[in-house]
């Protein structure tokens, strides 16, 4: 699913606690990924979780060929929009994950990307789940 214009200017500002253009920098990547995975024919639960729990945070809607409405929240899966009281519950969710939804642990990477995310834009601990490739004007040129 494509991240709008309107997806990210309509984040607001107490729910995320990183800079705004990094934050939407790795839910681009995250969504691109995941949907790069999806068109090969297998599941990045890793990047999948990153971007839901992107999208939750941003309380953003979820837009389907079947319609739209509130994204399921990565841990709890309550559909309930995302402010920061409830950001702090999922926080908490998701340390024990494994544990309280065996069926969400299933997905290889899932309990690992949503952890990661919220550790990162919510806590604001930790490096961002994704790294950004450098640019390639960035890279180190050498001159003979």
């Amino acid at each position: 699913m494509e991240v709008t214009l309107s997806d990210t200017t309509g984040i607001p500002p107490g729910n995320i606690r990183v800079p705004h253009a990094a934050f939407v920098s790795v839910w681009r990547l995250a969504t691109r990924k995941d949907s790069e995975h999806a068109d090969r024919g297998f599941s990045d639960w890793y990047a999948g979780a990153i971007a839901l729990t992107c999208r939750w945070m941003a309380a953003a809607p979820l837009r389907t060929s079947r319609g739209g409405g509130l994204v399921r929240a990565p841990a709890t899966r309550r559909r309930v929009l995302a402010y920061e009281e409830l950001i702090e519950e999922e926080f908490l969710a998701a340390q024990d994950l494994e544990q309280r939804r065996p069926d969400l642990a299933a997905r290889a990477g899932w309990c690992e990307g949503v952890r990661a995310t919220l550790r990162w834009a919510w806590r604001a601990e930790g490096p961002p789940p994704l790294e950004q490739p450098a640019p390639a004007d960035a890279l180190d040129h050498t001159s003979a």
